[in-house]
């Protein structure tokens, strides 16, 4: 389901707690690194995903290649790559049983959101879960 309305988005933010995170950089001043160091303070589990930098660590988490190299549930699949390589990174979320997929600000992809919802996963897009904890007020993780 396309989430749109703040509640909802209130409601995937608060159910998640593990997020595969697409892009990341080992770079500090990349918003994923940025983006990826606000989740875990605020408490949620963030594995890097980056096929080049797989084997190292960013913010103290192994960086694997690809989703499916994660044991275990994924609740959210959050995408910083352009728009056009975000749909690999959705289809990868659907074939691995991700809950969810959040297309970073910028990253807009109407064909691979479709196939999320079509899939039963729930989709954010153009958006920043960096941006909306704080604006929604979510409270951190336990």
């Amino acid at each position: 389901m396309m989430l749109t309305q703040d509640d909802e988005i209130a409601r995937l933010l608060t159910e998640t707690r593990t997020i595969a995170l697409v892009g990341a950089s080992d770079r500090s001043y990349r918003p994923s690194y940025g983006v990826m160091r606000t989740l875990q303070a605020h408490g949620y589990r963030v594995i890097p995903v980056n096929p080049q930098l797989a084997g190292s660590t960013i913010n103290g988490e192994m960086v694997v290649a690809e989703l499916s190299d994660i044991a275990g549930p994924i609740d959210l699949v959050d995408i910083f790559r352009n728009s056009a390589a975000a749909g690999e990174a959705v289809d990868a979320a659907i074939s691995v049983g991700a809950k969810g997929v959040w297309l970073q600000l910028g990253v807009i992809n109407p064909e691979a959101a479709a196939r999320a919802e079509a899939a039963g996963l729930d989709v954010v897009m153009d958006r920043c879960p960096a941006i909306d904890i704080p604006r929604l007020a979510i409270p951190r993780i336990a």
